[in-house]
C-alpha cells in the first residue's frame, strides 16, 4: 500500500460535520490502458447525487482501476471525470472530496486506533484540520461507539485488529474525512457472515444519513442487491448494463448479463430476501 493510497480521501475542506451538499458523478469515454492492457475501455457511466451505485463483474473487468480513476490515485489515458458537473482530471488525491476504502482498509500501520492528543487513525483527519483534543473527543467517542469500536481497541495498531475492527476503524475514518463521494472496494470481503449482515446495515446507514454518493464495488451479488439503488455491471472495461437490481434480473439488457446472474444463482426470491 502506497502512501498515496493511505492518504486518499484526506480532504483538507470543511469539517465533515458542516458538509450537506450533495454530488453527482459522471465518466465520460474513461480509458486506461496498463501497456497493451485496456483496464477501461472508453467507459461512461452517470451516478446520481446521493444514490448508492454498487458495481459487479468478473475479475479483472476493470472495477477497481475505475475506482482508483475517479479517486485520483490513476490518471486516465483519455476521457473526462466530472464531479458535482465539474472535469477533476488534474485535481489531485486528496482534494477531489473523495474517499476510498479498500478491500486491505489502508489504515496506518503505525499508528493506534484512537488517542485525542495523538495522530492516529481515527483523528488524523481532524488533527490536520487543527481540531481541539475536546472537540475530536466529542465527535469521535460517540462515532467509535456507534460503529463498534470498543475502547479497548483503541491503543491497538491495525496488526493487533480483526478484519471487521479494522473494517470498522476504516469506516470510522471515512465519516471524519469530510467525503462528498464515498468508493468501497470490496470491503465486506474479511467480514464473517454474522457480522457481515450488520456491517450492510451500517453502510447504508451511514450513507444515507450523510447524504453521500457511494459507489460501491463488490463480487457478492447478495451484498449488492441489498444495498444498491441501482447496479451497474462491468464487462472488459466497459459497462454492459446500468440499472435496479430488480429490473437488471428481469429484463436484463443481454445474454451476458442473464447469465451473469444465473452463475452467480440469484433469484428473484432470494435476491430481495434482505431488504434495506
Amino acid at each position: 500500500m502506497t502512501s498515496q493510497e493511505l492518504s486518499c480521501g484526506l480532504s483538507f475542506g470543511v469539517a465533515f460535520t458542516s458538509m450537506r451538499f450533495v454530488v453527482s458523478l459522471a465518466l465520460r469515454e474513461l480509458t486506461k490502458r496498463f501497456g497493451s492492457v485496456v483496464a477501461v475501455d472508453r467507459a461512461n457511466l452517470t451516478v446520481n447525487s446521493g444514490e448508492f451505485l454498487v458495481i459487479v463483474g468478473e475479475s479483472g473487468c476493470g472495477k477497481t482501476t475505475t475506482l482508483r480513476l475517479i479517486a485520483g490515485l490513476e490518471a486516465p489515458d483519455s476521457g473526462t471525470i466530472f464531479i458535482g458537473g465539474v472535469p477533476v482530471n488534474d485535481v489531485p488525491v486528496g482534494k477531489r472530496g473523495v474517499q476510498m476504502i479498500f478491500q486491505s482498509y489502508a489504515l496506518w500501520p503505525h499508528m493506534k486506533v484512537f488517542d485525542e492528543q495523538r495522530y492516529t487513525n481515527l483523528t488524523l483527519p481532524l488533527k490536520i484540520r487543527k481540531w481541539s483534543r475536546e472537540k475530536i473527543g466529542e465527535f469521535l467517542r460517540p462515532l467509535a461507539q456507534k460503529l463498534g469500536i470498543e475502547e479497548t481497541f483503541f491503543q491497538r495498531r491495525p496488526t493487533e485488529l480483526s478484519g471487521g475492527q479494522q473494517q470498522r476503524v476504516a469506516l470510522g475514518r471515512a465519516m471524519a474525512t469530510s467525503p462528498r463521494i464515498l468508493l468501497m472496494d470490496e470491503p465486506l470481503s474479511n467480514i464473517d457472515p454474522p457480522n457481515r449482515l450488520k456491517m450492510r446495515g451500517e453502510i447504508i446507514k451511514f450513507h444515507r444519513e450523510n447524504r453521500l454518493t457511494t459507489i460501491y464495488v463488490t463480487h457478492n451479488l447478495a451484498d449488492g442487491v441489498a444495498l444498491a439503488d441501482r447496479i451497474a455491471v462491468m464487462r472488459e472495461g466497459r459497462f454492459e448494463q446500468v440499472d435496479t437490481p430488480e429490473n437488471l434480473m428481469r429484463q436484463p439488457a443481454t445474454s451476458y448479463i442473464a447469465d451473469f446472474f444465473k452463475a452467480e444463482q440469484i433469484t428473484h426470491r432470494s435476491a430481495f430476501a434482505w431488504s434495506k
